[in-house]
């Protein structure tokens, strides 16, 4: 369409023809399906911009130019085009029109001006725009009061007065009478009307603040905030630590002016459409190139696979010469296992917990850095100065009401929260992070407000010992924490700096010669980092490892052994540890790419569990600070099998095959 749009009444008809030819199945459902209190999602109707630019491109700028002008005339145009399709179809008797349909834009074209990524400035006011970030505060959903109504005692007119959004919804007393008739009328003498459908003229109304996405800001920026307006169907839509894209148009914001003070005009976005992004992935595009890709690596290492996984731990923090369990650890917490859920609801989290401990310069903060840029959703803190409400939920008073902003756990929901120097939150606020340690969430009761915030994600810390490492303690008086915390985490790593000059001479000459090394032949087939990152988001998605016979063996096997030793790891040794057992095997299978959780799964999973034990430990004392990648990794597992088992009593597994 071509057609020249000169007046407002021209552009509503383009706007109704556009909704007639390419909305005809959503108009249909706003027809059939009233909006009811129970149903809200029939009140609006989504527009594809790229669709209205195909249709009309005039039409599309005008509506990005001034939004605050047409998009009421696409919501009359959405009504009338209602009326036109229940006049043109036969059972007009079951079809109800939707007066208050809202058309919502989503969409809009991938360009820097109109996708944004830190908040606009007074500049973009007046604009459609289209915005990414972090909900951190959700206000309570009030009544907000679109228009009143006046009656005029001099001519009995009536007429209505809107309310200002940019003045908090301020209805302003008119001074005037403004009822349409023949005669003008300057009466000042009207009062409100009361109505008895008053509730036609109240909408849904909340407030929320969202964040700029950390992971997109450059080194050093502090992220920015910004309210956002939600109305009507929209409301609810989003909770704390929700990723969200909003496209709204930017307006300012002010108070009714006071004499003697000054007026404090803000900026806030006026929410047109909300897209909340509940899958971690959105933010790694995963292609079937890429899908081919990863599928044609493993059919070509089918008959080598550990080497095969090898190739891809060592993309794994690149900088830090070997710590070969380290990697494969943390790459399994990152990929976790796999989530349950009974009939009666009862959740078990599938996302695994990991704690490095460790001597000062045995790269346990690097660790914690690499994997915060790996996944797409990450919050990395420090211990020091946390306090429990940063880690959890903050209460916080705007104006005459609380509101509760997210912490560190709950903005990392279904990603990875890394706290560093973990041994420096104060024991009172430790306990604070348990139930989102295993339950996954965060019950809140602050302020007359009580609720529960979802909290879906694992944690990866790192401290120092307390003092120098005994072995001969356990891992309660050595790290000073307590028992139901250590419990929690699926896997616990000590790095001990021993002092031995083959490993020094080794990281000595690898941190000397590491600008060289890694442009060498050793590194052609190391993956490299968005490689890896988009490895880890489609595993998680693609697979859902079950067990079989003879893994479930080997973990039952190797947890009824650790039950029966000595006490030194009793803060383990609980049915905690079999569902770690559990998580882990499924996160290697993941890695493996595969559907089952085979023997070699179960065994690794194992062998990672053995660093943990340290003195009550099936298979001997495990260094995990001076491990290294085995040249050979398929002879290597070989060996590693076979010892496991044979500790466990079940050679008659040795060389079991699966399918």
């Amino acid at each position: 369409m071509a057609e020249q749009i000169s007046n407002a009444a021209a552009a509503q008809t383009a706007m109704q023809l556009f909704l007639e030819e390419h909305c005809a199945s959503a108009l249909e459902s706003l027809l059939f399906n009233p909006s009811t209190d129970d149903d809200q999602d029939v009140q609006s109707l989504e527009i594809d911009m790229h669709e209205l630019i195909e249709f009309n491109y005039e039409l599309a700028m005008l509506l990005l130019e001034s939004p605050s002008r047409y998009l009421p005339l696409f919501n009359q145009a959405c009504v009338s085009a209602q009326r036109s399709l229940k006049e043109s179809i036969l059972t007009n008797n079951v079809a109800t029109v939707n007066q208050d349909a809202q058309v919502r834009i989503t969409h809009l074209p991938n360009h820097p001006v109109l996708h944004r990524t830190r908040v606009p400035g007074s500049d973009d006011v007046g604009r459609l725009l289209c915005i990414s970030g972090t909900v951190i505060r959700t206000g309570l959903v009030k009544m907000m009061e679109t228009h009143r109504m006046y009656a005029c005692t001099k001519c009995r007119g009536t007429f209505s007065v809107g309310a200002e959004i940019e003045q908090y919804n301020y209805i302003p007393k008119p001074v005037r009478c403004l009822a349409p008739g023949p005669d003008f009328c300057n009466s000042t003498a009207f009062a409100p009307m009361d109505s008895s459908d008053e509730h036609q003229r109240c909408v849904d109304y909340q407030e929320i603040k969202i964040q700029e996405q950390v992971g997109r800001l450059a080194l050093g920026t502090i992220p920015r905030s910004i309210v956002v307006i939600l109305e009507r169907d929209l409301v609810d839509k989003a909770k704390s630590g929700d990723s969200v894209t909003i496209t709204g148009v930017v307006i300012c914001r002010w108070r009714p002016v006071v004499a003697g003070e000054r007026p404090d005009i803000s900026v806030v976005i006026r929410a047109n459409s909300i897209q909340v992004h509940s899958d971690q992935t959105a933010n790694i595009s995963i292609t079937d190139e890429l899908r081919d890709e990863f599928q044609t690596f493993w059919t070509e290492h089918s008959a080598f696979p550990m080497r095969a996984r090898d190739k891809i731990i060592a993309g794994m923090c690149p900088q830090v010469y070997g710590l070969f369990y380290v990697k494969l650890a943390v790459i399994l917490v990152l990929i976790s296992g796999v989530a349950r859920c009974d009939d009666a609801g009862l959740r078990v989290r599938g996302e695994a917990h990991l704690l490095l401990v460790g001597d000062p310069g045995t790269a346990k903060s690097q660790f914690l850095k690499y994997a915060a840029k790996l996944m797409p959703r990450a919050v990395l803190t420090t211990g020091i100065g946390s306090t429990s409400a940063g880690l959890t939920v903050t209460a916080v008073k705007d104006g005459p009401e609380w509101q509760l902003e997210a912490g560190a756990l709950v903005l990392a929901d279904r990603g990875l929260c890394c706290i560093d120097e973990f041994g420096s939150i104060r024991e009172s606020e430790k306990s604070t992070i348990l139930e989102a340690m295993e339950q996954q969430s965060i019950s809140v009761a602050k302020a007359g407000i009580v609720c529960k915030l979802n909290a879906r994600c694992s944690v990866l810390a790192a401290m120092n010992p307390r003092g120098k490492y005994d072995i001969g303690s356990s891992l309660t008086i050595n790290t000073a924490l307590s028992t139901p915390l250590l419990s929690r985490f699926d896997l616990i790593l000590v790095l001990l700096d021993t002092h031995d000059e083959q490993w020094d001479t080794r990281v000595s000459s690898f941190l000397l010669s590491g600008s060289r090394q890694t442009e060498g032949t050793a590194s052609e087939d190391q993956w490299s980092f968005d490689k890896l990152q988009a490895y880890i988001a489609y595993v998680k998605t693609a697979f859902q490892p079950t067990t079989t016979p003879a893994s479930e063996q080997v973990l039952t096997r190797y947890y009824q052994m650790q039950r029966q030793r000595d006490s030194l790891n009793a803060a383990r040794t609980t049915i905690r540890l079999l569902e770690s057992l559990i998580r882990l095997a499924q996160a290697h299978a993941r890695l493996m790419f595969r559907n089952k959780v085979l023997l070699a799964d179960a065994v690794m999973a194992v062998v990672l569990m053995e660093s943990t034990m340290l003195s009550a430990s099936v298979l001997g004392v495990v260094d995990t600070l001076h491990t290294t990648f085995p040249e050979d990794s398929d002879l290597f597992y070989s060996e590693l099998e076979k010892l496991v088992l044979q500790r466990l009593g079940l050679e008659h597994l040795d060389g079991h095959t699966e399918t």
